[in-house]
Formats: structure tokens, sequence, C-alpha cells
């Protein structure tokens, strides 16, 4: 099975029936994707399909359609894209763990909303829980993400 990753067609094999979660970590190597509950109700695996964030572990290979964005796609070390370079001024993450998720539904919300308010970024990351319980800091990140998408500057 042939799904686009990052921008580049990528071989997944044969089972159509394989999460695209695993197909990611397993099969390719993205790691950044991460795995939490398996019951897409934690958003640590969180992808974006086409723009719209999914949840990995419960989308088979064979469903997706359209291409897939990881973590890894979202800009590079050398040019973060705005979301992190906010997530990375409010110090955002603290275990790090469910950052790739939060990161890419945080890029989905605001491809679909650029100026969202503060009722609005809760009820969109809403389904992606944060143990370290980093709430307020990922609010102000989308917040400065969205101002900066407006070329706000500090």
């Amino acid at each position: 099975m042939r799904l686009t990753v990052n921008g580049t067609p990528r071989e997944v094999g044969d089972d159509p029936d394989l999460p695209l979660l695993w197909a990611l970590r397993d099969v390719l190597g993205l790691t950044g994707t991460k795995f939490g509950c398996g019951v897409a109700a934690c958003g640590a695996c969180t992808v974006l399909i086409d723009g719209a964030a999914v949840r990995s572990c419960q989308v088979a290979v064979a469903d997706v359609r359209g291409a897939v964005t990881t973590i890894e796609g979202v800009g590079t070390p050398e040019a973060l894209a705005p979301i992190q370079q906010a997530w990375v001024e409010h110090q955002v993450a603290q275990c790090g763990y469910c950052q790739p998720g939060q990161i890419l539904q945080a890029a989905a919300l605001l491809a679909s909303n650029p100026n969202p308010t503060d009722a609005d970024i809760d009820a969109a990351m809403a389904g992606n829980l944060c143990r370290c319980g980093t709430y307020p800091k990922i609010r102000a990140a989308i917040r400065r993400a969205a101002a900066m998408a407006q070329g706000a500057g500090p």
C-alpha cells in the first residue's frame, strides 16, 4: 500500500487493516507520532490528513484518503514552523510525550480558524490530553502562533 507522508510517497506494506499509527512508527520509522491509549481518546497519535487532525491509532492505512503530515513534516530544526516557535517561546513541553499530537491539533485549528478565541482553543484542544497539565501554556502558544501568522511582532 502506498501513502503520501510528509510530501513523499511511501510504501507501508500490504496489510490494509494496519493502523496508520503503526505504519508510521514501525514501518516508516517516524516515531514522533506517539501511542497513548489506542482508542482515540488522548490525542497523542494525532496526525494531519489533508490538514484535518485525525487519531492515527483508529485509522486503517486502507482508509487513508489524502496526504499525511506527521510532526516530522512540520518545520525543520533549522526553520521551525510558527506553531513550533510559539511552543518553544512559551516553554510548553515538560515531559514532551503529548506534544507532537498537541502541535498537530493546534496546526489544524489555526488552519481552519486563524484567530481563535480562548473558547475556540479549549474546544479544539479538548481531546488532546497533557498529563503534565500545560494547558495554559498550550493556549498561550496557540494565541502566539495565531499572532505570528497575522504578522504581529513579539
